[in-house]
């Protein structure tokens, strides 16, 4: 049973399935931010090169499990897989939104 998402978090995990990473920066407000492995991504172009860098190293892929909304935006949890140490693991995504579009990700455990 596909999960009830968000528009423009239905939007991010669809282009991270297409390996688009163009369509995945669009998700974004055009000041949105990441945050991942302790380091923060500032901006569509920043955005993109993160998502780039990281299919490079470790060849991911995210499934969505489950959704919860959030004050101001959504939880999903998802089984990431890839070459990475620990894989597979269930990490949390953390979408904050506004207007249409995502202000933050921030991806952890």
């Amino acid at each position: 049973m596909p999960l009830d998402l968000p528009a423009p978090v239905a939007a991010y995990f669809a282009a991270d399935a297409a390996r688009d990473a163009e369509a995945l920066a669009r998700c974004f407000a055009a000041d949105g931010a990441v945050q991942d492995e302790g380091a923060a991504h500032v901006g569509r172009d920043a955005i993109r090169a993160w998502w780039r860098d990281a299919h490079a190293r470790y060849a991911f892929a995210n499934q969505p499990l489950d959704a919860a909304e959030a004050p101001g935006g959504v939880v999903v949890r998802a089984r990431v897989t890839g070459d990475f140490p620990g894989a597979p693991a269930v990490l949390r995504f953390a979408f904050a939104l506004s207007a249409g579009a995502i202000r933050r990700l921030e991806i952890g455990a």
